[in-house]
């Protein structure tokens, strides 16, 4: 099976240093160094294209672009990539996501990812008009899939939930394909929604025992529910031609980490209801000591930002060596990103991909890497 390698569009801002946000703490001052502009995505978007990757994810949130609106732009200057869209279930119609994932479809030639984000802060949710705890939140998302996987079989939904109520919800046209669910979360209420509906389990960058231990969880879980599920890890990269390049790129950003910066982050996400978050800040406990926690496996990035917060830092060879370590506890596909993104893309699309490619671990879903990295990608016409 050839591994999946997917980026990130950056809706919150990009720049050359780390862009923090998400999980209820502000973007920081560095994200309008490179807006999220149209344009700007469009760039970054075909950047991945063009080296390998199969889709992008985009985040969801207070702190950023909307995903929904900023893809459905950005795809109109792509030609094959995926939209990886994050949403929250519970600031939408189960019919009408179903409907606009159907029309996503359509519109796109079948590109459309969906990454179902329960939302882990409750203050946060309350701004958008939720005011759910978090347990039931996870009950609610498990009622959202329920319907919305009934809608695209074609079937006709009645469902009196606990907090969803639908009645003859039907869709005129189905998706095809039907997206695939993407899925996160470290909590019992989020495994047991993880194996009744998600196609790919994602985690974030922990070191590969913890994942281990993840997986076989969520093995578990779903065996129970007479399914199997693929897993996916969330990472930051920073790869180079030689170690030294990449740990002084990583020593480079820490440097411009500001002290009262990282406090006031790390203030803000010790408040955090996410079981994630939690694991997250563990790994570097606040801290600028010991950051690596394993090896490659940096975690600096938390300092400053939410979400995921560790990164492979080391050269070209390295990086492709944890990747392979990951892909041997089972994780089959790869959530990136780099900063600034644009010439990230490039770094890991020319210096690790073609590694994987050679290891037969990779193939470029656009056709077969010459030598040296470049790919042969079909021309269909018009402008690029």
């Amino acid at each position: 099976m050839s591994l999946t390698f997917h980026w990130f569009l950056p809706t919150n801002g990009d720049s050359r240093h780390v862009v923090g946000g998400g999980h209820g703490t502000p973007v920081t001052a560095a994200g309008g160094d490179r807006p999220p502009t149209v344009r700007y995505l469009a760039q970054i978007a075909r950047a991945a294209e063009d080296v390998g990757f199969t889709g992008v994810l985009t985040p969801t949130g207070a702190w950023c672009e909307d995903a929904w609106l900023t893809t459905a732009m950005v795809s109109q200057h792509t030609e094959r990539l995926k939209f990886l869209v994050a949403f929250r279930p519970g600031f939408i119609s189960p019919t009408l996501a179903a409907q606009m994932a159907s029309t996503y479809q359509r519109q796109t030639g079948g590109r459309l990812l969906l990454n179902v984000v329960t939302g882990g802060e409750s203050h946060e949710q309350r701004a958008y008009g939720d005011f759910l705890d978090k347990d039931a939140r996870y009950a609610r998302t498990g009622e959202f899939l329920e319907i919305v996987r009934q809608l695209w079989d074609g079937k006709t939904v009645d469902l009196d939930g606990d907090h969803l109520h639908v009645e003859q919800a039907r869709l005129t046209q189905l998706p095809d394909p039907v997206p695939e669910v993407y899925f996160g979360g470290s909590s019992p209420a989020a495994g047991r929604v993880a194996a009744r509906h998600s196609d790919v389990y994602l985690t974030w960058g922990e070191p590969p025992a913890q994942v281990a231990e993840k997986i076989a969880w969520i093995r578990s879980l779903a065996a129970e529910e007479g399914r199997t599920v693929r897993f996916g890890i969330r990472l930051h990269v920073i790869t180079r031609d030689t170690s030294q390049a990449a740990w002084a790129e990583a020593d480079r950003l820490l440097a411009g980490f500001d002290p009262a910066t990282v406090r006031s982050v790390q203030e803000g996400l010790r408040r955090s209801e996410s079981e994630g978050q939690r694991r997250m800040l563990e790994l570097h406990g606040g801290g600028r000591d010991g950051l690596e926690i394993h090896p490659n496996l940096w975690a600096g990035i938390g300092l400053v930002r939410g979400g995921a917060g560790t990164a492979l830092v080391g050269s070209h060879a390295e990086v492709a060596d944890r990747i392979r370590e990951y892909h041997a506890l089972g994780i089959d596909e790869f959530v990136l990103s780099g900063y600034p993104h644009l010439e990230e893309a490039y770094w890991f699309g020319e210096g690790v991909l073609p590694r994987l490619a050679e290891a037969g671990l990779w193939t470029h879903p656009a056709g077969p890497v010459r030598p040296g990295g470049s790919t042969e990608i079909p021309f269909a016409g018009g402008a690029r």
